[in-house]
């Protein structure tokens, strides 16, 4: 048989099975707006970021003053005790550095508190998404508050609520007959999500994905 056709076959079959298969879709922005315990962790890592901010702020408003009193000064000043001087700033500058390093680095104290807090939250909903997806048989599930871009979809294939339902016996989600749903619900999220990045000054990301997609601890 010819080489073209036996390929034009096989693609036909792949994607035959492809679209046979059963997909649903989660909107994770909504399913965390629904669970106290994710929002009780935001407010805690807000706080902490505040205590974070304050100290850093303070130092380098000490920075600052030491800054000041040395240009009022060094004109004054013998040459050994200037340099002298100049090494204790430096040094003051770069405490304050990384100080500011430890606490919002990449991998500094705000983000290891945030993998506490929100990480095992995210652990539950996604574990409650492979149950369902096992028990209903579906091949794919998509987050719509992820990255990807959906255009459309059916409402009939969003399984947000099935997986709150799932996960509320352990984490006291909001009732199904309570929760919202909506332009509101959306724009109250991301200008929380905004209002989070600004005090935080950290990424947050909360895309599904299994332990990584960012709760209070366990």
């Amino acid at each position: 048989m010819n080489k073209k056709i036996i390929l034009s076959l096989l693609a036909l079959v792949v994607s035959l099975g492809v679209y046979s298969q059963k997909y649903a879709y989660v909107d994770t922005e909504y399913i965390m707006d629904n669970i106290p315990e994710y929002k009780d962790a935001q407010l805690e890592l807000n706080d902490i970021a505040m205590e974070y901010k304050e100290e850093v702020a303070a130092k380098y408003d000490e920075l600052k003053t030491m800054k000041e009193k040395f240009e009022a000064q060094s004109v004054l000043m013998p040459k050994e005790i200037k340099e002298k001087k100049k090494q204790q700033i430096e040094e003051m500058e770069k405490a304050v550095k990384e100080l500011q390093k430890k606490y919002f680095g990449p991998e500094g104290e705000l983000f290891k508190q945030r993998e506490d807090l929100i990480k095992p939250i995210q652990e539950k909903i996604y574990n409650a998404i492979s149950e369902i997806a096992e028990e209903k048989n579906y091949a794919f599930v998509f987050d719509k508050a992820g990255s990807l871009s959906i255009l459309y979809v059916q409402s009939r294939y969003d399984i947000s609520d099935d997986v709150l339902d799932k996960v509320g016996a352990v984490m006291g989600t909001t009732r199904r007959e309570d929760r919202r749903k909506g332009p509101k619900t959306k724009t109250s999220a991301k200008k929380k999500n905004s209002s989070q990045k600004k005090t935080m000054s950290s990424p947050p990301g909360k895309g599904l994905m299994p332990p990584s997609f960012g709760g209070r601890r366990k």
